[in-house]
């Protein structure tokens, strides 16, 4: 039953050897259960992950209704990109607006247009100087569901000369319907 070299060795080299298998045996099964519990470790992170997904997708299902009103009514009344007179009329709407709450404007500028899969836009920076409440009247009025006109860029500071008014830096963009 003992191998015969096992008997040629005497009491301290046996005692060694049998401590040397006993090591070699308990790393193996180290090895072998780290190695287990990290696969199941990483099984269970992504059953978690697909069950958030899953979840994701459920609401999108659930939701499915309100995403196609939404579609068919940015298909009905999402502008057309005419051209690049669309930024010089953007920046007139601005400065229109801004005259109405009483805003000075600073350094208008017409910014590049962009196109991606699913909008086009066109933009203008401005820069204004006024008290706190026409600014918010002013933010208010620019940026309306129906006009698809998105504020892409906002930096608002306290002026260091008068702590009544306000400075801003906007990077106002209005959103078309993509190419066709």
């Amino acid at each position: 039953m003992i191998p015969a070299w096992f008997h040629r060795l005497n009491k301290r080299e046996r005692i060694l050897s049998l401590i040397i298998a006993a090591t070699l045996f308990g790393l193996l099964n180290l090895y072998i259960w780290g190695s287990l519990l990290g696969s199941l470790r990483s099984a269970q992170q992504d059953v978690s992950a697909r069950k958030a997904v899953r979840a994701q997708q459920n609401v999108f299902l659930r939701e499915r209704k309100m995403w196609e009103k939404r579609d068919e009514w940015l298909n009905k009344f999402q502008p057309e990109l005419k051209g690049p007179v669309e930024s010089s009329t953007l920046l007139d709407q601005a400065k229109q607006a801004a005259a109405r709450h009483n805003i000075l404007l600073e350094n208008p500028g017409i910014g590049s247009s962009e196109s991606t899969p699913i909008y086009q836009t066109v933009s203008v920076s401005i820069d204004t100087k006024s008290p706190w409440p026409p600014l918010v009247r002013f933010l208010y009025d620019v940026q309306q569901p129906e006009s698809f006109v998105v504020f892409e860029s906002v930096n608002l500071q306290i002026d260091s000369a008068d702590p009544t008014m306000m400075r801003g830096k906007f990077k106002i963009a209005r959103w078309f319907a993509p190419k066709q």
